[in-house]
């Protein structure tokens, strides 16, 4: 079976996060059995849905594992999946789609590879028991992204002093809120998670147009901001374990 592998991604304008994309595919084709990887986009830039399709199914495979790229379930991923099953009826390649990249042990693993590395970045020796932590998420009105970062938040809080999150736009609390809540447990060390795959423009501009006012605004004395989860080579094992789970069922 010569298969392929294709991601969808929401997309970005912001250069960083389509070279993120490109190592990503670089990695996923390196390490799993696929003859060819790729990525599209759901929207704001091309390459489009269609376009990933089709130089997809130039290729010389026998079915594709499709692999929606998103952080939470919600409408976005279900009108990924419509899009891209609109073409099977035209192709013998045999299309499988994976869930997406939430509720799973593997994003905890990243997210404490994160904490960790801004930690020590930062010479904070500190026992992790006496860090207090807040998540920053996009946003969603499904509740479906809001059990999905609970689930991240609740795998965490028995590792750290406190643990929370906090939304950039849509839901809240917004960052605002998030800050003036930690600020009333009065933490140590507060260290800052970027819940966002890419380093696109919220990551770049939008959660900082936000979070600086609101940090200053505080009495929050030590804050550390991790890296947002980018390349990261457990998020390159979960894409390929998605993609098995289908795979090994079809």
């Amino acid at each position: 079976m010569k298969r392929g592998l294709l991601l969808i991604d929401r997309g970005s304008r912001e250069k960083e996060a389509s070279e993120e994309l490109v190592t990503i595919c670089e990695r996923i084709k390196a390490k799993g059995d696929y003859v060819f990887t790729n990525f599209c986009f759901l929207e704001v830039i091309p390459p489009y849905i269609e376009e990933g399709i089709s130089k997809c199914l130039k290729q010389d495979i026998d079915s594709l594992t499709i692999v929606p790229y998103f952080l939470y379930p919600g409408k976005k991923v279900k009108n990924a999946v419509t899009d891209v099953m609109k073409f099977q009826k035209d192709t013998k390649v045999k299309f499988v789609v994976t869930k997406q990249m939430s509720m799973h042990k593997t994003l905890v693993d990243v997210v404490e590879n994160r904490i960790s590395t801004t930690l020590k970045e930062n010479k904070v020796t500190l026992p992790k028991k006496d860090v207090d932590v807040m998540i920053i998420g996009h946003g969603s009105k499904d509740p479906n992204a809001q059990m999905s970062l609970n689930y991240i938040v609740n795998e965490l809080k028995d590792s750290y002093r406190n643990v929370s999150r906090c939304w950039l736009e849509i839901e809240q609390p917004d960052i605002f809120e998030g800050v003036k809540k930690c600020e009333k447990d009065n933490p140590e060390v507060l260290v800052i998670v970027f819940y966002f795959l890419h380093e696109g423009a919220h990551v770049k501009t939008d959660i900082n147009n936000d979070l600086t006012p609101a940090l200053e605004n505080s009495n929050l004395k030590k804050t550390y901001i991790t890296k947002h989860l980018g390349v990261d080579e457990k998020m390159i094992d979960l894409i390929i374990e998605r993609a098995k789970e289908v795979e090994d069922a079809n």
